[in-house]
């Protein structure tokens, strides 16, 4: 099988963050002392993704190319390409066909940040499934919010309901999906839904028919944040701020991820570090090679 590769979903115009959002993408809004992209895309480096699509809104371009350029600074390989109009989370599979080409695919939102020990070997079993979708469940206090999957007495998932009023879990669908190569012509099955999207639980469904979802829990160790208002991006910044000043440990760094998984070498990593000595993150990177 093809090597897996990566999209992460930065579209969209953040109408839930206005004003803030009005004139940049919520991808490049800070979480803390890193623009928001830099979470997923550390993410997927973390699970060993190296061929990356970021779908992004066309006035957004110049800046996520400045920001990021193609990746190779990191040891990956980035592209890019447009959502004109943001159709669902579904439509990501359509816009990417080209670059998902022969190969399985990870789905992740550019809104979502996870951090915890364990999501390693979360992502390295998911990975190795070549049939299939994996999804993650998370629990949450209010899952009406969410994709809600209900399990059977087994734990087996039985069903998902999108944004339930009732919901059978406690458990929410988070914003990272594996799924094999057959998502493409799955996502061209897909029909808008009353709000006229291409909804990603229509799209898992169809896996779960066929009975080739699989479902992982995250539980204690791992946290979960969708930063998509403002209470829950300033408490995702908060977190990250609680985190690297407790442990002195950086989240989102996507240098220091692909330093220890051994795309760049130190001499990289001092290259990188140099220019970003005055705000403390350069400082950072080469204390990792002492």
């Amino acid at each position: 099988m093809s090597n897996t590769k990566g999209i992460i979903l930065a579209g969209g115009k953040g109408t839930r963050l206005y004003p803030l959002t009005k004139v940049i993408s919520k991808q490049l809004l800070p979480v803390y002392d890193k623009p928001m992209i830099f979470y997923p895309l550390t993410t997927l480096i973390h699970a060993g993704i190296k061929d990356i699509l970021i779908i992004i809104n066309p006035y957004d371009e110049t800046l996520f190319k400045k920001l990021l350029g193609d990746g190779r600074q990191w040891g990956i390989n980035i592209s890019f390409k447009i959502q004109h109009k943001p159709e669902g989370l579904a439509q990501a599979f359509l816009i990417g066909e080209d670059f998902i080409g022969s190969s399985n695919v990870v789905l992740i939102l550019g809104d979502n940040l996870f951090h915890g020990d364990t999501l390693e070997k979360h992502f390295t079993r998911s990975k190795s499934r070549k049939v299939g979708s994996t999804i993650f469940a998370y629990p949450v206090k209010n899952p009406q919010r969410y994709g809600v999957p209900e399990f059977d007495k087994d734990g087996k998932i039985i069903s998902i309901e999108e944004k339930p009023q009732y919901p059978k879990s406690r458990y929410a669908i988070t914003g990272i999906y594996f799924f094999d190569n057959s998502v493409i012509k799955k996502a061209s099955k897909v029909l808008p839904s009353k709000r006229g999207e291409l909804e990603i639980t229509d799209l898992i469904k169809m896996y779960l028919n066929e009975m080739k979802l699989h479902l992982e829990l995250l539980g204690r160790g791992i946290t979960w944040l969708d930063t998509g208002n403002i209470d829950s991006l300033n408490s995702a910044s908060n977190y990250v701020k609680i985190m690297e000043q407790r442990q002195g440990l950086k989240l989102g760094c996507p240098e220091e991820i692909a330093w220890r998984k051994g795309l760049i070498s130190n001499q990289d990593l001092l290259d990188l570090a140099k220019p970003l000595i005055k705000s403390g993150y350069g400082n950072y990177l080469i204390e990792l090679l002492k």
